[in-house]
């Protein structure tokens, strides 16, 4: 691969080279000059002289910038998308691009990637962020995308934080796709489904990338240890506690490591360097986003499935990660609701009254109090009875229409209201033997019979399934039946 400008023209200036620019000004397309993209450079190739990658011409970068991969072979992690024969990487090395959208975690790669992607497609790279760019910085782009395609040349768009983008933003980027002016590339960190266009989403294919397994952590920070040329050495084992600390987040390892470099005594990092860089361990976790919802589905679902080990980790990975306890403690009090119910009528309690005492008193107290109602929750009997039947009752009532009233159950405060047959031949159960009326019915006549709530053969609803199983017989039994022998009682399970 030759390194040629982009176009036929000159390579564009940057923001800091233009007369009056502010040196600190992004450009554009978040790059100093089309020459210098990973597309327009060999991956065997210097930085140029105006490529912020060269430290001598433009100064201090990163230590994670200046050790981003330029190929497939040295790029960590994702095997499971980017193996041999995975049809991502055959498009990449067949220089066969398509429009994708990137969905990952902070620090896996997924900007490198769109590089790695159009370097070797020798595709000419833009970059927006979603963050300061609108239509204005599309449209500029795809003019530069029309005047490449004219001399036979692909351009690859990168869009940084897509979902950043509103609607009109997102399907300005539709017809350019679709005629293939440009070679679409996004990258979220939020869940596609929730956040992009069905129209963009029916226009690329989503890859899903990981967080970064501790080994390929370590291998990147030893590229970057091997990048100091010598001038630092780590002793045994203090890469390994910077990979677990980075979290899978490979741009956050390399950080904390030049950060330690920094640090070294005599270029020696050791545990007590470590100690002053690690003083805050903060693992992935974002409030709101996928994550977020990720870790309460598993803390429920550990509940659900009688695991009180397992509901205690996610609790706590929550409270670490800096979600609200209060949060936690109303979503606690929808689960004794959802899957313990009647099985167990005390949980709801007690995870109220947990949410009162972190109301009250706060933290450590109420967080002790919400893992008591977790524990409780996890041990106890289990039943998703009255949800069930909650859920079943609601459909019925969003199905079938406002259907009035029968009138023995209308209420008769008037003289009028009784003469209209309000409350008519009502049967006041207190006055009946054992104080239920048999064979009456309090339900819609069309809805006679309706059954929602099946009580469960665990914990207290054992019991009232027992009862249930006794009224219905007696319903049955009865010679008095409010809609005839079809609608007897509820139709209460046994």
């Amino acid at each position: 691969m030759t390194n040629k400008p982009a176009g036929t023209g000159s390579p564009r200036p940057t923001a800091a080279g233009r007369e009056g620019a502010d040196p600190g000004q992004s450009t554009l397309f978040d790059e100093p000059a089309p020459v210098t993209t990973s597309a327009d450079c060999p991956p065997d190739s210097p930085a140029p002289d105006n490529d912020p990658g060269n430290t001598a011409a433009g100064g201090y970068q990163p230590l994670a910038a200046r050790l981003r991969p330029l190929t497939l072979d040295d790029y960590a992690g994702q095997r499971h998308i980017l193996g041999p024969g995975k049809p991502l990487r055959q498009a990449i090395e067949m220089h066969q691009l398509h429009s994708m959208i990137f969905w990952g975690p902070p620090g896996v790669g997924k900007t490198t990637l769109a590089r790695i992607a159009a370097g070797q497609a020798n595709a000419h790279f833009l970059q927006l962020s979603a963050v300061l760019s609108g239509v204005k910085e599309i449209r500029e782009a795809v003019a530069q995308a029309r005047q490449l395609k004219g001399v036979g040349r692909d351009t690859v768009l990168f869009v940084d934080e897509v979902h950043r983008f509103n609607k009109s933003q997102q399907d300005a980027f539709l017809p350019y796709v679709e005629d293939g002016t440009l070679i679409f590339i996004g990258a979220t960190t939020e869940n596609p489904s929730f956040e992009l266009n069905n129209a963009l989403l029916s226009r690329s294919r989503v890859y899903k990338l990981r967080a970064l397994e501790q080994a390929d952590i370590e291998t990147v920070l030893a590229r970057g240890l091997a990048a100091l040329e010598g001038k630092v050495r780590a002793a045994d084992g203090c890469l390994a506690q910077i990979a677990r600390q980075a979290d899978g987040d490979a741009r956050k390892a390399l950080n904390l490591l030049e950060l330690a470099a920094d640090l070294a005594e005599a270029g020696d990092i050791t545990d007590a360097t470590l100690e002053e860089v690690l003083q805050a361990s903060l693992r992935r976790f974002d409030k709101g986003g996928d994550m977020f919802y990720d870790q309460i589905s598993a803390l429920h679902k550990a509940v659900r499935g009688s695991s009180p080990d397992a509901a205690l980790y996610w609790y706590c990975r929550m409270l670490d990660g800096g979600c609200d306890p209060l949060y936690l403690a109303r979503r606690v009090l929808r689960m004794a609701s959802e899957d313990i119910g009647n099985a167990d009528p005390r949980a709801l309690t007690l995870c109220l009254e947990a949410w009162q005492v972190q109301e009250r008193l706060g933290s450590p107290e109420g967080e002790l109090a919400i893992a008591q109602a977790i524990v409780y929750l996890a041990c106890a009997a289990k039943s998703n009875a009255v949800y069930t039947a909650y859920n079943a009752a609601r459909a019925d009532v969003e199905a079938g229409g406002s259907l009035d009233v029968p009138l023995h159950l209308r209420n008769a405060p008037t003289r009028l209201m009784k003469d209209m047959d309000h409350g008519a031949d009502y049967r006041y159960a207190h006055d009946e033997a054992g104080g239920y009326a048999p064979g009456e019915n309090y339900f819609p006549e069309p809805l006679q019979g309706r059954q929602y709530y099946h009580p469960v053969d665990r914990g207290l609803e054992s019991k009232i399934r027992e009862k249930f199983k006794y009224l219905r017989e007696l319903d049955t039994m009865s010679p008095r039946q409010r809609y005839g022998k079809s609608g007897a009682g509820d139709n209460r399970d046994s």
